[in-house]
């Protein structure tokens, strides 16, 4: 990967961190700031993906059963919602954002801000509308990361940050870290937990590693594998598909609905993101992990997609 070429791509975009891992070697390492390093700052939406670890373990222990479980299981005043459709929503439809509920995000009717300002978020997800039939489409609702996160709680029997320090915090390093919480004490699902860069890393490791870190097999192979296949087409204007809380794409010559086993040309890999600059990008054929974040408002923010603007052709040149 040509490193000095990336480095003066980047330099317009002044991003807070963008770290690249090879082969499990740490590559390429930039920061704004010298102190940047050893400061907790928001990853947003990536707190998806950690819940989605979290979820993986739990369903290996036993605590949680298995992906196709209705949801009725842990919320039984669904029994009586005048929907029936209500009653089909099942743990996977919340891992892919197809529950179904009439739901946007940010635009129309705003349903993140509104959630956010009620007195019980999971009772307001409970109560919205049902559009569709579960399964149907994707439709990006940190509502249902917030009933995963209590669904979680539920089954662990404590709080999902501690259930996180005892199960992939604690086992990947990462001491120093703050997870916001809804009025019910219950921590957020869909954003929330702020971390240091290098913490991005290793978690994005973790999954390149097929879920194993050092001598322990923190989630099961097989469901970090299902965790991250492309599930349900990523609702528009998003690209690609989405999987269990994970984004997944493809890059190159493969884009015509090929996958980089059928082009030497392409590559696919998944990624987390959150809002205003925060991603971790996994490309397995490549092994490589890439780290980035910033902290702009969106008025200042470069306008460049770095991940596939700048390094993917980068990596790109090491399938030739």
């Amino acid at each position: 990967m040509n490193i000095s070429a990336l480095a003066s791509m980047i330099a317009p975009v002044d991003l807070r961190s963008c770290l690249i891992s090879q082969n499990g070697r740490l590559v390429f390492e930039h920061y704004r700031h010298p102190r940047i390093p050893d400061e907790k700052a928001k990853v947003n939406s990536c707190t998806k993906s950690f819940l989605s670890a979290l979820i993986c373990i739990a369903m290996d222990q036993g605590i949680l059963p298995g992906a196709e479980t209705p949801i009725i299981e842990f919320f039984p005043q669904l029994r009586s919602a005048s929907d029936p459709r209500k009653r089909e929503i099942t743990l996977e439809h919340l891992l892919t954002m197809s529950a179904g509920f009439e739901w946007s995000e940010f635009g129309g009717i705003k349903s993140f801000p509104r959630m956010t300002r009620t007195g019980n978020w999971v009772e307001f997800v409970l109560e919205q509308p049902i559009s569709e039939t579960p399964g149907t489409r994707m439709e990006y609702s940190s509502g249902c990361s917030q009933l995963l996160s209590a669904i979680l709680v539920q089954a662990a029997g404590k709080s999902t940050a501690r259930y996180a320090e005892e199960n992939l915090f604690g086992p990947l390093g990462i001491e120093d870290y703050r997870w916001e919480s809804d009025p019910q004490g219950i921590h957020t699902g869909g954003y929330g937990l702020w971390l240091r860069p290098g913490d991005l890393l290793r978690f994005g490791q973790l999954y390149l590693q097929q879920g194993r870190w050092e001598q322990r097999q923190l989630i099961p192979r097989e469901l970090v594998n299902r965790s991250v296949q492309p599930s349900i087409p990523a609702g528009p204007p998003n690209r690609g598909f989405y999987g269990w809380h994970w984004w997944t794409d493809t890059f190159g010559a493969g884009l015509g609905g090929h996958s980089a086993a059928a082009s030497p040309l392409s590559f696919d890999y998944f990624y987390a993101r959150g809002y205003a600059g925060q991603f971790i990008y996994i490309v397995p054929i490549l092994e490589t992990v890439v780290v980035l974040t910033d902290d702009k408002r969106k008025k200042e923010r470069h306008p460049a997609n770095v991940f596939r603007d700048f390094i993917a052709p980068l990596l790109l040149e090491d399938l030739n």
